[in-house]
């Protein structure tokens, strides 16, 4: 099937798809004579592999390594469940620094007037140095 068939299957853009073969995620048979890529159902299952991985943080690399686990019938499940709570651990690590940033401005929310005053803690905040 054709790139756009294969991007519309997967569930990503053309563009995506075309940088994954580019960076040799999968590997379309590409024509001869036309230059254009032919993907197969197994490169479909492959780019819709990858952007669910990609959905769930998974960097390019670590989704080559869930890839090579993937195709690999032999694997040890170990190794695909450290990656997980590596990901896991990440993704905990990012929400508690997200609540903290939320909590830093629902404070600066709350202490400022909001009126027609032109002072404003908010805008303080975000403009002192680091070191204050």
């Amino acid at each position: 099937m054709n790139i756009g068939k294969a991007a519309s299957k997967a569930g990503l853009s053309v563009k995506t798809v075309r940088y994954y073969a580019n960076i040799g995620m999968v590997a379309a048979y590409q024509d001869p004579q036309t230059g254009y890529r032919e993907y197969s159902d197994d490169d479909v299952a492959k780019l819709q592999f990858i952007g669910k991985a990609r959905r769930f943080n998974f960097s390019i690399e670590e989704c080559r390594e869930l890839l090579s686990l993937y195709q690999d019938k032999n694997r040890p499940s170990k190794e695909v469940k450290a990656l997980t709570l590596e990901k896991i651990a990440e993704i905990e690590e990012k929400l508690a620094e997200l609540q903290g940033l939320r909590d830093q401005l629902h404070h600066l929310a709350t202490h400022c007037q909001g009126d027609d005053r032109p002072d404003c803690p908010i805008l303080e905040a975000l403009s002192a140095s680091p070191d204050r």
